[in-house]
């Protein structure tokens, strides 16, 4: 599978970005799909993932701000990125995982197979 990720960009906060992620080589209804962030001097941590079935579930801070799509046409996944704030601020990963995702480990890095390059999103205050 390979994946492109772009949409990042410098936004001021409460602003939005939509990134997308186009993938390749498999189709979006046999792989599950996720964003994982990481942001100067943290680790990287898990945002949103939208599973096979089509299920969604986002991190805390990011639930009811971000949201997780896919366009099974265009075998592209997105995340519009709403309210923005400064603490988004960070490079996104598109990620995919192909053997079928488990609920219990949708935050676990070890469990996705396919890394896209990272796009930097920057929310200044």
């Amino acid at each position: 599978v390979q994946l492109q990720a772009s949409g990042g960009g410098l936004v001021q906060a409460g602003g939005s970005l939509r990134l997308s992620c186009a993938a390749s080589g498999r189709t979006l209804r046999t792989i599950a799909m996720a964003w994982f962030r990481q942001a100067p001097g943290k680790e990287r941590e898990f945002v949103a993932v939208v599973r096979r079935g089509g299920d969604t579930h986002y991190r805390a801070s990011v639930k009811g701000r971000f949201t997780i799509s896919r366009d099974n046409a265009k075998n592209t996944v997105y995340l519009q990125m709403n309210s923005l704030k400064p603490e988004d601020t960070a490079v996104y990963y598109c990620i995919a995982e192909t053997g079928g995702l488990i609920l219990s480990a949708i935050s676990m890095e070890s469990q996705y197979d396919y890394w896209g390059q990272g796009t930097l999103v920057t929310v200044s205050s």
